[in-house]
C-alpha cells in the first residue's frame, strides 16, 4: 500500500446502509471522525420492507431524527393493522387491530412508537443526515480492495470507482457494514456457520393504483400487511410500501410474477409488475464480533429472517452500543476491557433475535391451509373460524407485538455491576442492571430516556453528601458524568432505586441504595478497567 495518496480518520466504516451510517451519526455526537464508504451510488431500487422498530425510534429520537422518520410519507390515517387472508379482497379469516399512527394509544414502555419507513425513504434520509463527500463523511462508489491492522490502526486501500483513483485510508478503528457476505469478515477468519436451514425466496415489487379505492367500495379497512393462506406459493407476506398504491409480495417458487400477483387478489384491478428478485435467507451470527481493530456490525455480524423485523433493528442496536465505546477509547478514557465488551453484550441479543424471528417464519411456512379456507360452503366457513382460533392462540400477532424482543435484552457484561434479571410477559423496563433504563415522561415533550446519550448520567431520587466524591472519581478518569436530580415520586416509583447510574446507550450500568462506597472502583468497571 506504498506510493499512494493516504487520507486519514479516527473510524473506517465499510457499508453506507442504515447500519453504518446509523454509526456515523453516533459518532458524530460524540465529535469521533469517521469515514463511511460504500461501493454503491446510494440508489434503493428494490426498496426492502423496512419497519423502524420502538428501540431504533428511540435511538433515531437521540439522533434527532425521529420526527423526519415519522414524516417520511406514511399516512398517517393508514391502518397498521395485519390480516390473515385467503386473498386480499377474499376471506379474511383473523385481523389483527394496530389503529393507525395518528390513533394508536400512546405506549407506557416508549415515547418512540414502530414506524413504517421502506429503504427508499430511509436509505436518503439517512444519507442527508449524514452528509456525502466533500460535505460529509460518506463516500458513495467508493470500493475497499484490502486492508493491514497493525497494533495502533488499520490501513485500507481504497478505490473511486468514478474515477478509478486509488488511495489509503489510515483509521484507528475500521467497522465492517459490509453486509450478510462480509468480505471483511471473510478476511479476518470469522465464522458466521448457519443456524438453521437456507430459505430461497422472493421479492415481488408492484403498483396496484386502483386497490384502496376498490376494497373501499367493497366496505373493507385495509391493512398494512397480509397474511395470504392461498398456496405453498402464496403463504407469506403481501405488504403496502407506502400506504397508497405499492405493494411487496414475498413468495417462494419459480410462477410467474404478474400470475402470482393476479392469484393474490381477489378481484380484477390493474397491476404494474416493477421488479421481480430472489433472495436467499440465511440465519447466522458470526463466531466473533471483533478482530483486533477490526469490529463487525449489522448484517456483517448476523443475519436473521425479516419475520418480526428484528434484523435492523438489531443493527442499528450494534451501531449504538458500538458508538460509545469507540467514542471512549479514543477519548482516553476508556479501560482494557471497553471493547471486548462489544461482543459480550450484542452477540446475545443477536442469537435471541435470530430464534425469535425463525419462530415467526416457522409459524407461517408450517401452517396447513385446507381448501376449505376458500370454500363458500358451511364447511368453509368452519374452516376460516378454527384457523382463526388457531392463530389467535398460536401467538400469530407476537410477530407484531414483541416489546419483550425490542426492549427486554439484558446485558451481561463486565461493564455493568448487578445480577441480569428473568423476563416475564408482563416485563416492564425499570432500572434492572443491564437493560435500557425506562422511559417516563420528565415534562411534556421530555423523556428520561432524553436525558441519556452523551456521558454516564447518575439519576438522583433521594441526596446523599457522597455525590461530591462520585462526580470527583470520575472525573479523575476523564469520564464523562452528569449527576441529575429527579424529584418526581412516579419516577422514583419505577426507577425503584434512589441511585441509578445509566450508561451513554441508555442501559443500566449500577444502581443502589444509597450513593457507591466506593466510586473510583464504580467507575473503572463502567469503564472497562475492572
Amino acid at each position: 500500500m506504498t506510493g499512494l495518496r493516504q487520507e486519514t480518520t479516527q473510524v473506517l466504516v465499510v457499508g453506507g446502509g442504515p447500519v453504518g451510517m446509523a454509526l456515523a451519526l453516533d459518532l458524530a455526537q460524540r465529535n469521533v471522525d469517521c469515514m463511511v464508504v460504500d461501493a454503491s451510488d446510494g440508489k434503493v431500487r428494490h426498496p426492502k420492507v423496512s419497519t423502524v422498530g420502538p428501540r431504533s425510534m428511540e435511538l433515531f429520537r437521540r439522533w434527532g431524527l425521529a420526527g423526519e422518520i415519522r414524516s417520511a410519507g406514511w399516512p398517517g390515517d393508514h391502518p397498521l393493522d395485519v390480516a390473515w387472508v385467503t386473498q386480499v379482497g377474499g376471506y379474511e379469516i383473523y385481523r389483527f387491530e394496530r389503529g393507525t399512527a395518528d390513533t394508536r394509544p400512546e405506549l407506557r414502555h416508549t415515547p418512540e412508537p414502530d414506524q413504517i419507513c421502506p429503504a427508499h425513504w430511509l436509505n436518503p434520509l439517512l444519507m442527508r443526515a449524514v452528509g456525502t463527500y466533500p460535505d460529509g463523511p460518506l463516500r458513495l462508489g467508493h470500493r475497499v480492495g484490502g486492508f493491514e491492522q497493525d497494533d495502533d490502526g488499520v490501513t485500507a486501500s481504497i478505490t473511486d470507482m468514478t474515477t478509478a483513483e486509488s488511495f489509503t485510508v489510515r483509521a484507528s478503528y475500521l467497522v465492517a457494514c459490509d453486509g450478510a457476505a462480509s468480505p471483511i469478515r471473510t478476511a479476518c477468519g470469522i465464522d458466521a456457520p448457519a443456524r438453521h436451514e437456507a430459505q430461497v425466496f422472493r421479492n415481488i415489487l408492484f403498483r396496484a393504483p386502483e386497490l384502496p379505492r376498490q376494497l373501499a367500495a367493497q366496505g373493507r379497512r385495509p391493512a398494512m400487511v397480509y397474511f395470504l393462506m392461498l398456496s405453498a406459493a402464496l403463504r407469506y407476506t403481501l405488504r403496502s410500501l407506502d400506504g397508497r398504491d405499492t405493494f411487496n409480495m414475498v413468495v417462494s417458487g419459480d410462477d410467474d410474477p404478474a400470475s402470482l400477483v393476479e392469484d393474490a387478489i381477489a378481484f380484477d384491478t390493474p397491476t404494474e409488475l416493477l421488479s421481480d428478485s430472489t433472495w436467499h435467507l440465511t440465519h447466522r451470527v458470526a463466531d466473533r464480533y471483533r478482530h483486533g481493530r477490526v469490529l463487525l456490525a449489522g448484517d456483517a455480524a448476523h443475519t436473521l429472517s425479516p419475520s418480526g423485523g428484528f434484523g435492523l433493528n438489531t443493527g442499528i442496536g450494534d451501531a449504538a452500543d458500538l458508538g460509545w465505546k469507540l467514542g471512549a477509547e479514543l477519548s482516553g478514557w476508556a479501560g482494557s476491557g471497553m471493547l471486548a465488551s462489544y461482543e459480550t453484550e450484542r452477540r446475545p441479543v443477536a442469537l435471541r433475535s435470530l430464534e425469535a424471528a425463525n419462530t415467526n417464519l416457522r409459524r407461517t411456512m408450517n401452517r396447513e391451509l385446507p381448501a376449505d379456507l376458500r370454500a363458500a360452503t358451511p364447511e368453509g366457513e368452519q374452516a376460516r373460524a378454527e384457523m382463526a382460533s388457531r392463530l389467535q392462540k398460536g401467538g400469530a400477532r407476537s410477530e407484531f407485538d414483541a416489546p419483550n424482543v425490542h426492549f427486554g435484552h439484558g446485558y451481561s457484561s463486565p461493564l455493568v455491576v448487578g445480577e441480569s434479571v428473568d423476563i416475564s410477559a408482563d416485563w416492564r423496563p425499570g432500572s434492572d442492571p443491564g437493560f435500557r433504563a425506562a422511559h417516563a415522561w420528565v415534562r411534556p415533550g421530555v423523556s428520561t430516556l432524553d436525558l441519556f446519550g452523551r456521558g454516564f448520567v447518575l439519576l438522583c431520587f433521594d441526596g446523599s453528601d457522597r455525590l461530591d466524591g462520585v462526580e470527583r472519581a470520575f472525573a479523575e478518569r476523564r469520564v464523562p458524568l452528569e449527576v441529575t436530580r429527579c424529584e418526581d415520586a412516579e419516577i422514583a416509583k419505577l426507577y425503584r432505586f434512589p441511585f441509578v447510574l445509566v450508561r451513554p446507550d441508555g442501559h443500566v450500568a449500577w444502581r443502589g441504595d444509597r450513593a457507591p462506597d466506593d466510586p473510583g472502583k464504580l467507575a473503572d468497571v463502567v469503564r472497562g478497567a475492572a
